[in-house]
């Protein structure tokens, strides 16, 4: 029994991010690890292909997701908004939870 106790799996958050491109683009991604992975987009190796040729790149937004699942989820109806209400949402203007239907029950 006791080992069972002991045996529990820690699960990383997830952050559904944004970042501005020297262009005046925003580029929305999905990490556990916001800081690398901005990092990567400046380096370009493993930037997404979308954002070679635009950087360096400035972390604008960053939401702290449970789960992969839901991080995928409020990435794509971003991605889906036009950039005026993306503007709105790095600005601090417009929360997320108002357009994405999430609540605290659906954040357990």
């Amino acid at each position: 029994m006791e080992n069972q106790e002991k045996s529990t799996t820690v699960t990383k958050a997830w952050f559904v991010y944004m970042v501005r491109c020297n262009d005046a683009s925003l580029y929305t991604g999905i990490t556990t690890d916001v800081a690398r992975r901005v990092k990567e987009h400046q380096g370009g190796g493993k930037a997404a292909k979308s954002l070679r040729g635009k950087g360096p790149v400035q972390l604008v937004y960053r939401h702290e997701m449970p789960d992969q699942s839901q991080a995928l989820q409020v990435e794509y109806k971003i991605k889906q908004l036009p950039k005026a209400m993306k503007e709105q949402l790095v600005a601090g203007k417009l929360e997320i939870q108002s357009f994405l239907g999430l609540t605290t029950e659906n954040r357990k």
